[in-house]
């Protein structure tokens, strides 16, 4: 769950984080100026026609920890490559 200076940005528009937490364990992530110095996935989902969850939008955050146990869930495992530059 990220956190803007105006509330949440639910409007598209950029804006600067001033909180990032877990939506799974509560963990407040490391942040600095607005850049995560940590490990995070952050999930904006919208479901169309044909799922149970029809014009519903999800986001949420997850630490890396969180998103470890999730993934070793899996029957598939995820796909991994190496990225040559990082962001």
């Amino acid at each position: 769950m990220r956190v803007y200076e105006n509330g949440q940005d639910g409007s598209g528009q950029s804006q600067m984080p001033i909180r990032v937490v877990c939506n799974r364990c509560g963990k407040e992530l490391k942040l600095e100026n607005g850049i995560l110095k940590e490990g995070c996935i952050s999930a904006d989902v919208c479901f169309g026609y044909f799922s149970r969850r029809d014009g519903a939008r999800h986001r949420f955050d997850l630490c890396e920890d969180c998103y470890d146990e999730m993934i070793s869930r899996f029957c598939v495992p995820v796909e991994t490559t190496e990225s040559t530059e990082l962001l």
